[in-house]
């Protein structure tokens, strides 16, 4: 009977026509008040489905019956361009296809009539499926693993599905999911979530054998990255010496390894990325995987991020006898396993660390490893990285040369650069001259900043060794710069970073970012409360690395000459915008001179015809100093720039005229342009028409009042930087789908002796679907009543949602959320919602959020 049913089914798929769901699929209809016609909502009951599991149905819209619901505001915006189209049910591609809902307004949907490659990256898949897909990449199931790849007649369209989980069909409106409340929940594997908390974790692997049976699991995902590197200038490919940070602080995996963020007070936090190249998270577990707080935040700034491969002691030479001393096949076992975990998780490579001894077999052997690694990871990875540290030679001894040599020289040549130990003097630097050849900046000479052993200069003096590795022209490693954080006091950490950094400014050339839109809060992922758009969300500590906003260049800027004009630029965490901390810029006036300007970033961006610009800034105090937003422009001779005023003939360097009325097709998106905003805000926008031109800079630009010969002290908070391709505030977004509720735990909160119902809290998993490169990150939310009624919508006063927390990923663990407990007949109702924050930074509407609702009921007696 079954599989009659599964053929009938089928068969009407073919047909066009819809049937009931499976029998553990209940459809209910809620009266609404007020006669309103009945809601349908799809329900999953959790026990029935583990009854009854359903095998082999594809887990995206077209399987889950996703609709969408007419979006009228939307498709205005796209009725100057008949060739736009709207967005439509997503699946697997094959003869015969349902209908798009919209297909008799709008013509051909995007999920038809596309072509294949299209089709297969619009497809709902798992966050990292890309990473383990290729156009070569065949459709096979593999019975061990709990995830299975179903492909349609198209090849290049494949579906992850899991295997025993049932298919939920839902309305696109609102997915519902109830629950019986139970203590006693599925483990957690302990690998991925913390033992106490269940948050989820990044981790490490701590063996030969861990590394060799890793495959990608779904709770992997959390751990995945936003994307690659920005793009930048110069590239990483560049002659240009580079600079390399080695995060190397108190083992590794502290507060840095809880991926949706901590309580942590008084946390570590780095924020000079314009002067880095290349980041890597060090630790002495073998495979140090990056936690992938550090590599968003480095790949925001366009910073590429490595992990640590690392043997030592007596159990390093037993682990390197086994994959290095036999044939090619354990060498490049290990090797492919190290270039899957770097495109899975989406960081950029590998930091080689063998500090052991090797046997003849085992050396004989490290150059051809280096060699297939570096090439494997190069074919997967974009601008991927193997660094080789300075420790074994040739001979299999463990001596440490302190430099390039004939040594070490043949590891050097087989990889994409060499980082040497830390007690090199200057004729070391000389001799390496000739070594390195054509390849100064693969060189990286090491600096520990702690200063131990026999070193040029470290801690404050770090400034001597990096004077004489750039008079020859190399890279440098700076190994542990945490050092201000660790050995000083943590109350005037600030401060002691921005010195130890200042110090060495002069070498440390900066890169640029070149791509749009470029947004900022100047949020350091850290602060003492939570901000929205200047409205307070939540007080008390917390520490998330993924939220950390583009930083500016910081420092202090003098006036050229006599003058005693100056600026200087700090993060604080006092006062934000959007966030937990701002820009604060303090400077002088002179009475000689009318203004003074501060760069914020360097750029090298090709500018679209129309940019929107906008700046968010608050003046301490009863100043009536002048803020503008400056920008430079590339060669003024072939650069038309049209609607702003030049400060000069001569000069590349523009001052835009703020906007009092925004264009009417940008008013959705940028209505508090020159108001007054909560806590003393101001906005100021611009619009500027720009042809063949390329964006160089941004400053801010401080000029006295009218009338005015005096000194003027002003103190300046910028909470807000953006800049954005105009047409793109036109481009409608899409819509957060498929919201599922899976993994859930409960437990009582009440403590005993405590009178009336004890409470309840919930931790459960959301996943959804959304093209992630159209994302800066998802805000989720929560309402909780009880009945079957939307707490965030209810016909009275629906119910301010309340935040808790931000997500990077397709998905977020909910940990310990209290809800009240489930009333006798009545269920509990609690409703997650997922908002998207666009890449442009604006919010997005309500109406556009995913959402899930759960009804959950005490156990029947």
């Amino acid at each position: 009977m079954e599989a009659a049913g599964a053929r009938a089914r089928a068969a009407a798929r073919r047909r066009g026509r819809r049937l009931r769901a499976p029998a553990t699929l209940k459809e209910q209809r809620d009266p609404q008040p007020g006669g309103r016609l009945p809601q349908r909502r799809w329900v999953r009951d959790r026990w029935a489905n583990r009854a009854a599991p359903s095998r082999g149905r594809a887990v995206g819209p077209e399987s889950m019956g996703a609709r969408p619901r007419p979006r009228e505001a939307r498709w205005e915006l796209q009725a100057q361009d008949s060739n736009l189209r709207p967005p439509s049910p997503l699946s697997a591609a094959g003869p015969a296809r349902r209908p798009s809902p919209h297909s008799s307004r709008h013509g051909q949907s995007l999920g038809t009539g596309m072509r294949p490659q299209q089709r297969a990256r619009l497809g709902i898949l798992a966050p990292w499926q890309e990473a383990l897909t290729s156009s070569s990449a065949k459709c096979v199931d593999r019975a061990s693993h709990p995830w299975r790849w179903i492909c349609a007649e198209d090849p290049s369209v494949a579906f992850l599905i899991a295997q025993g989980r049932p298919a939920i069909e839902e309305d696109q409106e609102e997915a519902v999911f109830r629950e019986v409340v139970s203590f006693t929940p599925d483990p957690l594997p302990v690998r991925y979530y913390d033992k106490d908390t269940t948050k989820p974790i990044s981790f490490y692997l701590s063996s030969l054998e861990e590394l060799l049976a890793w495959t990608p699991n779904v709770e992997d995902g959390f751990n995945v990255a936003l994307g690659p590197p920005e793009c930048r200038q110069p590239p990483l490919s560049s002659r240009r010496p580079r600079t390399l940070m080695c995060h190397d602080m108190m083992g590794g995996y502290l507060d840095d390894k809880f991926i949706q963020g901590s309580a942590a007070q008084n946390p570590y936090s780095f924020y000079h990325w314009q002067y880095i190249d290349i980041f890597v998270y060090f630790s002495h577990h073998m495979v140090t995987i990056p936690p992938v707080g550090w590599t968003n935040a480095a790949h925001r700034h366009g910073v590429c991020v490595l992990g640590t491969f690392i043997t030592e002691w007596k159990e390093g030479e037993r682990l390197c006898e086994a994959f290095l001393a036999g044939d090619e096949r354990s060498y490049q076992a290990v090797a492919r396993q190290l270039v899957l975990i770097a495109q899975f998780f989406r960081f950029d490579g590998w930091l080689i660390n063998i500090e052991n001894s090797l046997s003849l077999a085992a050396v004989g052997n490290v150059p051809h490893f280096l060699r297939y690694l570096t090439t494997q990871l190069h074919q997967q990875v974009p601008r991927g990285l193997v660094l080789w540290y300075d420790s074994v030679v040739s001979s299999g001894q463990l001596t440490w040369q302190d430099e390039l040599n004939e040594h070490n020289r043949v590891f050097f040549d087989s990889c994409d650069g060499f980082f040497t130990n830390y007690n090199w003097r200057e004729e070391h630097l000389e001799r390496m001259l000739g070594q390195a050849g054509e390849r100064l900046a693969d060189v990286y000479v090491g600096v520990d900043v702690f200063a131990r052993g026999n070193v040029v200069g470290g801690r404050f003096h770090t400034d001597k060794s990096l004077e004489l590795i750039r008079k020859h022209g190399f890279s440098v490693a700076l190994f542990a710069p945490g050092w201000v954080y660790e050995c000083l006091e943590k109350g005037d950490f600030f401060q002691n970073q921005d010195k130890f950094w200042s110090l060495l400014e002069r070498y440390l050339p900066t890169h640029s970012i070149c791509s749009l839109p470029f947004v900022t809060s100047f949020c350091l992922g850290m602060g003492t409360r939570r901000v929205c758009y200047g409205q307070e969300e939540a007080v008390g500590p917390w520490y998330h690395l993924s939220a950390q906003e583009i930083q500016p260049l910081f420092g202090e800027h003098r006036l050229e000459g006599d003058g005693r004009g100056w600026v200087k630029m700090h993060c604080c965490l006092e006062d934000a915008w959007n966030g937990g901390s701002s820009l604060l810029i303090r400077g002088l006036i002179p009475p000689e001179v009318g203004n003074v300007s501060v760069r914020l970033f360097s750029l090298q961006v090709p500018v679209p015809p129309k940019v929107f610009l906008s700046m968010v800034y608050k003046l301490e105090g009863p100043s009536a100093v002048g803020v503008a937003l400056e920008l430079t422009t590339g060669d003024a001779g072939s650069c038309h720039v049209g609607g702003i005023s030049a400060l000069s003939e001569t000069s590349s360097r523009r001052s835009p005229r703020p906007l009092r009325v925004p264009p009417t097709k940008l008013a959705k998106w940028v209505g508090r342009c020159g108001q007054q905003l909560s806590g003393g805000w101001v906005q100021r926008c611009y619009e500027v028409n720009l042809r063949g031109c390329l964006l160089q800079a941004l400053f801010v630009n401080f000029s006295r009042p009218p009338g005015s010969q005096e000194e003027e002290n002003f103190v300046c908070r910028l909470g807000e930087i953006q800049v954005v391709d105009a047409n793109s505030l036109l481009t409608p977004l899409p819509q957060v789908q498929a919201v599922t509720v899976s993994q859930v735990r409960w437990q009582p909160a009440a403590s005993e002796g405590e009178s009336g119902p004890a409470g309840l809290r919930l931790s459960c998993t959301l996943h959804w679907a959304y093209l992630l490169p159209h994302v800066r990150c998802f805000r989720i939310h929560c309402c909780r009543g009880s009945g079957g009624d939307s707490p965030c919508r209810g016909l009275s006063e629906p119910e301010k949602p309340t935040l808790l927390g931000l997500a990077f990923v397709n998905r977020y663990r909910i940990v310990d959320l209290a809800v009240a407990p489930a009333e006798p007949g009545r269920d509990g109702h609690v409703e997650f919602l997922v908002e998207p924050i666009p890449k442009e930074g604006f919010l997005v509407p309500r109406a556009e959020w995913g959402r899930a609702a759960m009804l959950y009921s005490t156990p029947r007696t």
